[in-house]
């Protein structure tokens, strides 16, 4: 099937693997600092306790309590996806649960991303997912929906392809094309905040980090 509402597009490539190995080492919130402040997924939960997110979206778009397409998902995850499902937000239909989770993680992705709801949580412990709520009550399984097409997650548009990364800070995602660069500011971010780490262990009540902040809002004594 081709028409709106109802399309299968191919499986996004994932990230290189250099790539994935140098987002281990950033900080969410050093990501989000770079990316303005104003980009990423907000409003969903963490329900691992460990493990970190990165990966590559593979994104599906349900209608709200159905999880057909996330079935047709299973059949084409590849190692390295995250599932990033568009629920609209619904809290009143879980779209996975333990039999999703364990099947999609055989398949190597790393992790889900779920504007909508999840049951059967105490299984996503060691597994990344963040998702908007947690309700019993299993899926509806007759579409529509559609894979690897633009989502709204979070307030966020994530496209098929993009990067995910998630911490217990939250969620960014951004185009492949963007991480080289992303990392390079990131990295210099990490530089800053280790200096004025450095500073605050001298014991100094001025600090040079509060003054400059502080004298460009005219408020330096």
């Amino acid at each position: 099937m081709s028409l709106p509402g109802f399309r299968v597009n191919p499986a996004p490539v994932v990230a290189p693997a250099s790539i994935v190995a140098a987002l281990e080492k950033v900080v969410v919130p050093h990501l989000s600092d770079n990316l303005a402040r104003s980009i990423g997924i907000v409003g969903l939960t963490r329900y691992n306790r460990t493990r970190k997110l990165i990966g590559t979206a593979f994104t599906v778009k349900c209608r709200p309590g159905d999880n057909l397409m996330v079935y047709k998902a299973l059949t084409m995850l590849q190692p390295g996806h995250v599932l990033v499902i568009d629920g609209g937000g619904n809290s009143r239909n879980a779209l996975v649960g333990e039999l999703i989770k364990l099947h999609a993680q055989a398949q190597g992705c790393v992790g889900f991303v779920i504007d909508g709801a999840i049951r059967d949580v105490a299984c996503f412990e060691d597994f990344p997912c963040y998702a908007r709520s947690v309700i019993h009550r299993g899926p509806y399984k007759d579409g529509p929906g559609e894979l690897n097409v633009p989502v709204s997650v979070g307030d966020q548009i994530v496209n098929p392809g993009d990067i995910i990364v998630g911490d217990e800070d939250g969620v960014v995602c951004f185009p492949q094309s963007d991480a080289d660069e992303l990392l390079a500011l990131a990295a210099k971010h990490n530089e800053k905040e280790q200096a004025i780490q450095a500073e605050i262990a001298t014991g100094h009540r001025e600090q040079a980090w509060i003054k400059t902040i502080l004298e460009a809002k005219g408020l330096a004594a």
